[in-house]
């Protein structure tokens, strides 16, 4: 096979704990900064990944897609296991392959796919490290009619975490915002056409709010058609969530 220049498409699960986030930092600490050493190694030249979009630090990753542009003589799948044999234990290569030139990791998305992972009570250990755990009765039926006024294509200037850069159009499509119990866990899925900065985790603080009495559904309606953010939304820690899915 020739060295010709090609551009990757790369999947990868991540357990965030101990990262910076996804983003390249000065200290080296974030997963992009990892994977991009090993392919350093590998190509025996510097790479730059491009992500679908930033996780933040303690956030994890079950579908993270990246691209890169790199010479590779040898057939994809050497590439590959290169690549994911010298990963650390908690980043995983779910799969590498070339790519259409125009492909781009972030702008060629359609929709991503997130999930928020709540436990009401104590979590057992293994459990605690990838849950936010609520100690308060949760009002589920209130939750759910909270979410009905989410879902759909709204400015969610209301929902945007403080500290990011600011963006210019705060209009999204959440197609989905949905929860599902199962003993004493709860899930709560986000999809949409894109996502703000500390979105989702500001749609679950919402919502835990409204299950804890903190806000009823049609207060949550009304701070998303005020597009101002008030102190009863709290931010949801970030180890309870996961990028499942970015489609193309």
């Amino acid at each position: 096979m020739d060295e010709t220049v090609r551009r990757w498409k790369g999947v990868c699960a991540y357990d965030g704990t101990g990262f910076s986030g996804w983003q390249s930092q000065a200290h080296g600490q974030a997963i992009q900064d990892v994977i991009e050493a090993r392919l350093a190694r590998v190509l025996a030249a510097p790479v730059r990944i491009h992500g679908s979009g930033r996780t933040d630090a303690g956030v994890h990753a079950r579908g993270q897609v990246f691209h890169f542009d790199a010479a590779w003589r040898h057939a994809p799948e050497r590439l590959a296991a290169a690549l994911a044999a010298g990963l650390p234990a908690s980043i995983q290569l779910r799969s590498l392959r070339p790519a259409p030139a125009a492909f781009h990791a972030r702008f060629s998305a359609q929709g991503k796919i997130y999930t928020y992972h709540l436990h009401r009570g104590d979590a057992d250990p293994f459990t605690r490290p990838f849950c936010w755990m609520r100690f308060l009765p949760l009002d589920l039926a209130a939750m759910e009619a909270a979410a009905a006024h989410l879902r759909g294509r709204h400015d969610f200037r209301a929902f945007c975490g403080r500290g990011g850069a600011p963006e210019a159009d705060t209009v999204r499509d959440l197609r989905r915002l949905e929860l599902v119990q199962r003993g004493r866990r709860l899930r709560v899925t986000a999809e949409a056409d894109g996502f703000l900065y500390k979105m989702v985790r500001s749609l679950v603080g919402a919502l835990v709010a409204v299950g804890e009495g903190k806000l009823t559904p049609a207060e949550v309606r009304a701070i998303r058609d005020s597009g101002r953010r008030p102190a009863a939304i709290q931010t949801a820690p970030p180890q309870g969530l996961f990028l499942d899915r970015v489609y193309y």
